[in-house]
């Protein structure tokens, strides 16, 4: 599948179609297609199109797009931290994809960006706990719990909680 896997760098006019993207795979019917989903978790959307471009504006922030064919089939959000680390966040492959490779390719390439760019020593990310599935495959890609949890966004703008529990762990991997 790599070969016929495209990525760069995403601009404001993609906002609209990452919005578009990233909703489908985390909320409401359409996430179900794929093993990804927060449906049961959360309601109300994960992102909207003013927040992603802040996102692609920011000087320390950059969206990864995955394309097949010419069509957008994943995102990621790479934010640039102190400390020669780099945040992995709003993971996105399209659901009907979900369970090709195309994640594990994806990551790979993200986690290559960084280094190369930001030359980041370790990625950092932050995953709902109770997504045990979506864990395993993180820990299967080498990343590690740091014992660390977060309090969940209270900002509706991300999404309603559907039940009591829901916090984020960190998990991390050296570059």
């Amino acid at each position: 599948m790599n070969n016929a896997l495209q990525f760069r760098r995403a601009t404001l006019t993609d906002a609209e179609g990452l919005n578009q993207l990233v909703n489908s795979a985390y909320r409401g019917d359409s996430s179900r297609k794929g093993w990804t989903t927060e449906a049961d978790l959360l309601d109300g959307q994960r992102t909207d199109v003013n927040f992603l471009r802040e996102i692609i504006d920011h000087p320390e922030t950059v969206i990864l797009i995955a394309e097949k064919e010419g069509e957008m089939v994943g995102s990621v959000q790479l934010e640039k931290k102190a400390g020669a680390h780099c945040y992995f966040g709003m993971f996105t492959v399209r659901p009907d994809l979900q369970g090709s490779g195309l994640g594990k390719i994806f990551m790979t390439e993200a986690e290559e960006w960084a280094r190369k760019n930001w030359n980041s020593k370790y990625m950092e990310m932050t995953v709902i706990t109770l997504r045990k599935e979506l864990i395993a495959f993180y820990e299967r890609r080498g990343y590690q719990f740091t014992g660390e949890i977060r309090p969940f966004h209270v900002d509706p703008r991300f999404g309603i909680q559907k039940r009591s529990g829901i916090a984020l762990g960190v998990w991390r991997k050296s570059l």
